[in-house]
């Protein structure tokens, strides 16, 4: 194994640079024949022989082994620049999904679990352990063990036709292409190295679908029409191929919770989550979708007013208008402006910046490693160190290219874990899309774009800051409504002056943002908040309607007649019509019945910011409180009693609703 890049050495980097079909498909077969040697090794044993490392651990080894695999083969399916090697790890990862989905319903290593469970002493095992053991018993027998063999056959097919469909799915998003060419005419409004960075040979401007590109069109543009047309497309991302994909998928997945014994897929989902049933969602939606209508109708009043005083005939504001006369409104009512600010946001410094205020906070430190072995010549490697010891590595890959992942995410590759040669070290990579520097003009990002880079760190730090004994818990493998608690408290330092006025310097001046600038930066941090949070609603409830009781066989209505119906219900924005959003709403596979979670962890995560308020924002007390209690975790503790151990009380509402204004008086400063 040694020969192939994705078994490195203990602790060493993985060779990218070199990763190629051959190296793929081998690492995929040799894997699967150490994790069968395992598991053969497991269910040999007799019931008294059974101890937690021959038996536990071992499992635990089992799905490190795999995970380290299909992990780093799933990332390059989705960011390597050859189509043949994207291809080829596409490929792997449907060979390794179905592979894990035998191991799942594998009755003889549920067996040898469950006769070490039934003789353990769980006054002798550790916190970890203990959650461990009770977690993957629980979970083989959600998985229909206690079936017989012919319904566990039949629900391994079902499970391997849903991670098909799931991996058809992402991957129909991510090679998606499409794009306007523009007049000169249609331009007009925005940045000039916005449109330096799109011109074409011929004069006309080439405008695809990247974030780089769309989001900042639909701020500036003057042009109505060209918004909406944009807009259009991006409302189409897919659809030509991933309409009856979806449909599939939910059906598919209707039809497993059937056979399992539950009434919904989302019942089968939330079993394990912090919700635990679908119930707790809809409650928690409609109350927050109740406190806030009257925060978004406000906004979109605002909005209205701003498009009546330069067009006199409007009655209505579409979803293509809303981002540009937002933006209307926060540079001449709130006196912010996008493109004035984004001059103190070159992207270097706010890595540098990033990394000082992550230093101060867990005592950590970031070296850039050189002529690292990377996929690609944009990616950039870092160790973090704490003291003289390694912690863990993580690669940057920050700019937009054709075919590359088109979202912001972090990727976990290599979990930590506790081996007998010392602790693993986490591996993770942080995938985004910021605009590409020009020449003469470094990239520079929207404050925005600097958001999304602290919520991606936040999961970063999540992942190389564990402690977790077990890599089935490291990092970020908790349940998905806890997951997005670190990357969301972490947003905060790309708000707080303290931490901003290390890094947010203008790129040509020197000069520091202004307290003045960044006053009223958090004058208009809730302007359309309302707005923003009722959309996020709308997501999850989109989400859950799909999963929680929908029958795309039965039900009169398609996908894109829930998705209508529900934008129209919910949001103050008319459904466009010959859209179909869904299709390339990719969090329908990863986060099946779970888009709910960004808020239910928000809520979590604007409470136990609170002790940060109360500390100091770059207090080293509270970071080692937070890396503690929350980041070293991970999921060898339940996530409800992570939260209640970090705040000493149980959580509340009210810091959340503050932070987006409601019950608000909003400000307006010149």
């Amino acid at each position: 194994m040694s020969n192939n890049v994705f078994f490195p050495k203990f602790n060493e980097p993985t060779d990218f640079q070199h990763v190629s079909q051959d190296q793929i498909n081998q690492a995929t077969r040799e894997v699967m024949q150490k994790a069968e040697s395992i598991i053969e090794e497991i269910t040999s044993l007799e019931k008294q022989e059974r101890t937690a490392g021959n038996t536990l651990w071992r499992f635990d080894d089992l799905h490190n082994e795999i995970e380290k695999v299909h992990a780093s083969i799933f990332l390059m399916a989705y960011v390597h620049p050859d189509g043949e090697i994207r291809a080829e790890s596409l490929k792997s990862i449907r060979e390794l999904s179905k592979f894990e989905n035998k191991i799942n319903m594998n009755v003889d290593l549920y067996r040898a679990l469950k006769d070490y469970s039934d003789k353990a002493d769980f006054s002798t095992l550790s916190q970890a352990e203990a959650k461990l053991l009770r977690d993957v018993i629980r979970e083989f027998e959600q998985n229909g063990l206690g079936l017989s063999e012919d319904q566990r056959n039949k629900i391994q097919k079902i499970q391997d036709e849903i991670s098909d469909l799931g991996i058809q799915f992402e991957s129909n998003i991510s090679t998606f292409q499409d794009h306007m060419i523009l007049e000169e005419k249609d331009m007009e409004g925005l940045p000039d190295d916005y449109k330096q960075a799109r011109q074409m040979e011929d004069g006309r401007y080439r405008i695809d679908l990247t974030y780089p590109s769309y989001f900042p069109f639909m701020k500036y543009a003057e042009s109505d029409d060209a918004r909406r047309e944009l807009s259009r497309r991006f409302k189409n991302i897919a659809a030509d191929r991933n309409l009856p994909v979806l449909n599939n998928l939910l059906k598919k997945r209707r039809e497993l919770a059937s056979m399992l014994g539950y009434s919904t897929f989302a019942a089968y989902q939330l079993e394990n989550r912090m919700a635990e049933k679908p119930s707790a969602v809809w409650n928690f939606e409609d109350s927050l979708r109740e406190r806030v209508t009257e925060k978004a109708r406000k906004d979109y009043r605002l909005l209205l007013e701003k498009k009546k005083a330069l067009r006199t005939s409007a009655d209505k504001v579409h979803s293509w208008e809303n981002a540009f006369y937002r933006t209307r409104l926060l540079r001449e009512d709130y006196h912010v402006d996008d493109e004035q600010v984004k001059q103190y946001f070159e992207l270097d410094r706010v890595l540098d910046g990033l990394f000082d205020v992550a230093g101060q906070l867990f005592g950590i430190r970031f070296r850039e490693v050189g002529d690292a072995s990377v996929w690609h010549p944009d990616v950039r490697m870092f160790e973090v160190a704490d003291d003289s010891q390694l912690i863990g590595r993580f690669y940057l890959d920050l700019f937009p290219r054709e075919d590359k992942f088109n979202h912001a995410a972090c990727f976990t590759m290599i979990p930590g874990k506790q081996t007998s040669q010392g602790y693993q070290k986490p591996l993770a990579s942080l995938v985004t899309n910021f605009p590409r520097p020009t020449e003469g003009t470094p990239s520079l990002l929207p404050h925005s774009d600097v958001v999304t880079l602290f919520h991606e760190f936040g999961h970063l730090m999540h992942d190389l800051l564990t402690g977790a004994p077990f890599s089935a818990q490291s990092g970020t493998s908790t349940k998905r409504d806890f997951v997005e608690v670190p990357s969301q408290l972490f947003e905060h330092w790309a708000w707080e002056y303290d931490s901003l006025k290390k890094f947010a310097v203008h790129h040509q001046t020197g000069e520091v943002l202004s307290r003045a600038l960044h006053q009223r930066m958090l004058n208009a941090r809730n302007v359309g908040s309302g707005i923003f949070t009722l959309q996020q609603i709308f997501y999850g409830m989109l989400d859950m309607t799909y999963h929680d009781g929908y029958d795309p066989e039965s039900d009169e209505r398609s996908t894109t007649d829930v998705l209508r119906d529900l934008q129209n219900e919910i949001t103050f924005f008319d459904y466009m019509e010959g859209t179909h959003f869904e299709a390339g709403f990719g969090h329908l596979y990863g986060y099946a019945a779970g888009y709910y979670g960004y808020l239910w962890s928000k809520v979590y995560a604007e409470d136990m910011f609170s002790l940060f308020r109360q500390k100091g924002i770059l207090s080293a007390e509270a970071g080692e409180h937070y890396r503690h209690l929350v980041l070293e975790k991970g999921a060898s503790v339940e996530e409800k009693d992570i939260v209640r151990e970090f705040l000493g009380r149980e959580p509340q509402y009210d810091a959340f609703l503050e932070s987006i204004g409601v019950g608000q008086d909003e400000k307006r400063h010149s």
